[in-house]
């Protein structure tokens, strides 16, 4: 059976980007290739991370274009080029449109760093998750791989895992926390997961099929 071919969309560091590196290269993500990792800024480490791999990258920054449409436009143009199954959101800091979202239906997937419900839609990004979880005073947080709808962090959930909070945490030792113990985990094996064809989506369900 050949490799679904995935997309890995980035803005930052790319830390998310390398345990999927990673996690193709060990054989962990047996199912899919990376084919292109595109990025909203040239200066992005991603995209230095791509490259030490061989992938090929794209940049797609909005300010060389006049419009929200002409960048969607290019994405699109970019994805069916490449072929992509599957699209991967690894800190992606531009809002995906309907328009792709339609086109790519049920093969977009996101990583939170919450548990879905809780911290969570508009405005719930990068630190700004973790301060609100300890404000809150949760004992618990987490992180989440969803697929990516209309709403924001509305999909539905396909795999999900705690983290404990500790007495003192900072949002900056939560966040580093989530990170590597749930985000990092969770990326990889959904890619897999949806790449092998064991996910099922039934309205907001999801069935993940044992390996056999």
């Amino acid at each position: 059976m050949s490799k679904k071919r995935v997309a890995v969309l980035v803005s930052g560091g790319g830390t998310n980007l390398q345990k999927i590196i990673d996690a193709a290269e060990d054989g962990r993500i047996k199912s899919g290739e990376l084919a292109v990792v595109v990025s909203t800024s040239k200066k992005a480490f991603a995209l230095e991370r791509a490259k030490k791999h061989g992938i090929k990258t794209e940049v797609i920054a909005r300010s060389e274009y006049k419009t929200d449409e002409e960048c969607d436009a290019r994405l699109i143009s970019i994805l069916e080029e490449n072929k992509i199954n599957l699209v991967v959101l690894a800190g992606y800091l531009r809002i995906i449109t309907p328009k792709v979202i339609k086109l790519y239906e049920n093969r977009i997937i996101n990583v939170h760093p919450s548990l879905i419900p809780s911290f969570c839609g508009d405005g719930f990004y990068g630190l700004r998750v973790h301060e609100a979880a300890l404000s809150y005073g949760v004992k618990v947080t987490g992180a989440t791989v969803h697929f990516v709808n209309e709403v924001t962090d509305g999909g539905a959930v396909i795999l999900q895992k705690a983290v404990e909070v500790k007495e003192g945490d900072t949002p900056e030792t939560l966040q580093r926390r989530v990170m590597e113990e749930a985000e990092w985990l969770l990326l990889p094996r959904a890619v897999e997961l949806f790449c092998s064809g064991r996910i099922t989506l039934d309205g907001r369900h999801v069935t993940i099929r044992q390996e056999e």
